[in-house]
């Protein structure tokens, strides 16, 4: 009895950190970018958050079908509907941190975290080196 005593508080402080990692809210479901350009479906991989284009909203003869900034050229002729776009987010406190967001429109890559803003709207923040941008988007249908 003594021995559990001694272990409980040992045990709930080793807990502490999962459950801050439980805490960060669900980022999963379709949202419209910042500039009404596309609708990305953010899902589970496995234990971490992924992103991939389901529809491109925007119109015109110049918009682009297929990744042709894509700095490999091997992946140009990639579809835009269906390409991967965030990928290897982990839950933290607050957010999913970690991840790497891909923008299409200038083919760079980015590290990025993904939250919850309280209006319901996801921020969505990359950064290079330390110089960090944030996007809102909205849910989508």
């Amino acid at each position: 009895m003594i021995m559990l005593r001694c272990l409980l508080p040992a045990l709930s402080l080793a807990l502490v950190p999962l459950a801050a990692n439980a805490a960060a809210p669900s980022v999963a479901g379709r949202w419209q970018t910042d500039d009404g350009s596309a609708v990305v479906e953010i899902a589970a991989c496995g234990r971490q958050m992924c992103g991939r284009i389901v529809r491109v909203l925007a119109t015109g003869p110049d918009v682009p079908r297929t990744d042709v900034n894509n700095p490999d050229r091997a992946r140009r002729s990639r579809p835009l509907v269906g390409l991967p776009i965030l990928w290897g987010f982990d839950p933290g406190a607050k957010a999913w941190e970690g991840g790497t967001a891909y923008d299409p429109k200038s083919g760079n890559s980015y590290d990025a975290s993904l939250r919850l803003n309280p209006d319901g709207s996801l921020r969505v923040t990359g950064c290079v080196l330390v110089v960090c941008r944030s996007k809102r988007w909205t849910r989508s249908r």
